[in-house]
């Protein structure tokens, strides 16, 4: 049986997988978010975004440690920057849509750069 909790995960990893292809649209918080919601609602939803080949390493290094690896950092990061600034300037005629999509590709390139990085089992200790 469904209740909030999973339908709202639900809502919220179809916004992340959405996020994958559409430029503006975040990814990693909507997982999260989905992830959050299923741990409140469903162990066995929970459980399989944790082993999803595509969400789990990244969900499971927010759940147990708190921060992203580098690469997915610098792969959001960048991804952002090109396919957010091609759909800016290439598709978006409106001014004032410009300068809005400007403005979220920077609130979500400031929140990613505020996340702490894993470290490696290589990397010297922080």
């Amino acid at each position: 049986m469904f209740n909030l909790w999973t339908l709202l995960g639900l809502v919220f990893l179809l916004l992340a997988s959405a996020g994958l292809v559409l430029p503006l649209l975040p990814t990693t918080p909507f997982v999260l978010l989905a992830v959050g919601c299923f741990a409140k609602s469903s162990p066995r939803m929970h459980a399989w975004v944790l082993s999803s080949r595509l969400f789990g390493p990244t969900v499971r290094d927010w759940e147990q440690k708190r921060c992203i690896s580098r690469r997915t950092r610098w792969v959001g990061l960048g991804l952002m920057l090109a396919l957010g600034g091609v759909s800016v300037f290439h598709f978006i005629q409106a001014e004032w849509l410009r300068i809005a999509g400007l403005i979220l590709i920077g609130i979500g390139s400031a929140v990613l750069l505020s996340l702490k990085v894993c470290p490696n089992a290589g990397d010297p200790p922080a």
